[in-house]
């Protein structure tokens, strides 16, 4: 069988297509992911991973300045929930295109919404036009980042996606410990426009290098139906009705009056059908095999986000650390995370998948707990940064694994809705768990977000939030954790099969 996989147009409706258990990519004679067969088109798609977390870990820094110039902090939180909730939308899409046609037009389209999306924030005059730019990009992410998930199914052979995984993480090292000094010092020397203006030239090189390959290797249906089958528009109602709806949850978190609860119950009135018909039947039950590999991408995602994003304003604002200190805190996370994600991608690790991820899960809960002690003052303020390293070292051994197993459980025409499925309950749980974290912050004295952005811009004020609305974030989403823990013995779908087999015997 040949290596590569044709395109739709040059493909015999008899031709045989590569299996799951097949080599698609290159098979075992390509020496690895940086092999001859695979090496330009690692090389480019580590590339398109290494900028998005660059951006990612930059524009926080940036992010302030800019609200400020602007005149806009009162739209400064939407600046981060408009990339998320419009991001929702194009995994839903792209997972339905790469099905459909394939990854590569998708992929092109999203890198190509995602710079756009910076050149729209990066000139922006008002607030309201920054936002928007910021939604522009996070249509670009959920397309790119799901049709990458689709390259990977079709162009590279079941045992050499654990280590594909592995490098996607590690390209997030560099970005995680330089991305917020070098926004900091772009910020300060150029202003904070050149931090989103600069990436877009860059996306070109990666993009160059990428596509070719992907042309080559994993582009065109995988048959004819899945070509001739029209989109599923319910399916993008439906897409739609979850990013509406996620961003009226958040709205209704940031402003905690009682008619905010109008716009939540209509978030939720969307979110919920939207919820039960993109991701796997029994997700929220925890069924086993592909529904339980969904829900705890979910729960150790949400978990980790809404924890992370406080530890900085917690540190600056409770121990009187600058915020790159702050931000420093959480660089060594970035290099425990890629050391998971390589245990991980180990063949000889395996058998023991589901064991390292419920290992994962606990190292990740025991992080978040105890987080809120550097609220003591006698507790020495760099044991945070130890801890969270720990818990990133369990996150990196969940996150390679889902990504993994959720490619072996799916069949290679569900590869793009199921990988949306997968990025879908991880971004959602962000959002939603965000929003109630951020609402119990608000409501135990955590402020508003112009007063918290104030006492972040200057540690010396001496502005600080109540200790108790940080221990209020960390301690239920160390529940959360522990949940993804036992959800994490469910992963393996044979177990539950063997199980129904044997019962009429022992009966």
């Amino acid at each position: 069988m040949s290596a590569l996989e044709p395109r739709a147009d040059e493909t015999a409706d008899d031709t045989p297509r590569p299996s799951a258990s097949e080599p698609a990519g290159g098979g075992g004679g390509g020496g690895g992911v940086l092999g001859p067969a695979h090496r330009t088109l690692s090389i480019g798609m580590i590339s398109v991973i290494f900028l998005i977390a660059f951006e990612a870990t930059a524009v926080g820094t940036a992010m302030p300045v800019a609200g400020r110039e602007l005149d806009g902090m009162a739209l400064y939180a939407f600046a981060f929930s408009a990339y998320f909730t419009t991001s929702l939308f194009g995994m839903v899409l792209s997972g339905q295109w790469s099905d459909r046609d394939g990854p590569l037009r998708p992929l092109a389209l999203g890198i190509a919404a995602f710079a756009a999306g910076l050149v729209l924030a990066g000139t922006a005059g008002a607030m309201w036009l920054f936002v928007l730019g910021r939604a522009v990009q996070g249509l670009g992410g959920g397309l790119v980042i799901v049709a990458l998930y689709v390259v990977v199914s079709r162009a590279y052979d079941e045992h050499l996606r654990p280590a594909i995984m592995a490098a996607f993480a590690a390209s997030w090292v560099v970005p995680s410990i330089v991305g917020p000094l070098a926004s900091g010092t772009v910020t300060e020397h150029f202003g904070w426009r050149w931090v989103f203006l600069g990436i877009p030239v860059l996306v070109v090189i990666p993009l160059a290098v990428a596509l070719p390959a992907i042309r080559r290797t994993a582009s065109g249906p995988v048959d004819r139906t899945a070509a001739a089958a029209p989109f599923d528009r319910r399916r993008i109602r439906l897409a739609l009705g979850i990013s509406v709806g996620a961003g009226l949850l958040q709205y209704a978190a940031q402003d905690l009056r009682w008619l905010s609860l109008i716009p939540g119950l209509a978030g939720a009135a969307l979110v919920v059908p939207a919820v039960r018909g993109l991701l796997p039947r029994g997700t929220y039950l925890a069924r086993r095999g592909l529904p339980a590999v969904v829900l705890l991408r979910g729960l150790a995602m949400g978990a980790f986000i809404s924890a992370e994003s406080f530890i900085p304003l917690m540190l600056v604002t409770q121990r009187g650390i600058s915020p790159t200190l702050a931000g420093f805190a959480l660089a060594l996370g970035g290099l425990t995370w890629a050391g998971g994600s390589a245990i991980q991608s180990k063949a000889r690790m395996a058998p023991y998948r589901e064991r390292l991820m419920v290992l994962g899960m606990v190292l990740e809960a025991f992080a978040i707990a105890a987080a809120p002690l550097v609220l003591i003052e006698s507790v020495p303020a760099w044991i945070l940064a130890l801890t969270w390293a720990v818990g990133c070292l369990g996150l990196g051994l969940v996150i390679g694994s889902t990504s993994v197993l959720l490619l072996k459980l799916s069949p290679p025409e569900e590869a793009g809705t199921n990988s949306a499925a997968l990025q879908i309950s991880d971004g959602l749980a962000n959002v939603v768990l965000l929003a109630a974290g951020g609402a119990a912050f608000a409501a135990l004295g955590g402020g508003a977000v112009g007063a918290v952005h104030s006492a972040v811009g200057d540690a010396a004020s001496g502005a600080a939030s109540h200790p108790g609305a940080f221990v209020v974030i960390f301690l239920p989403m160390a529940c959360v954790a522990l949940a993804g823990a036992w959800v994490a013995t469910r992963l393996d779908p044979v177990r539950a099969a063997s199980a129904t087999a044997d019962s009429p015997a022992r009966a």
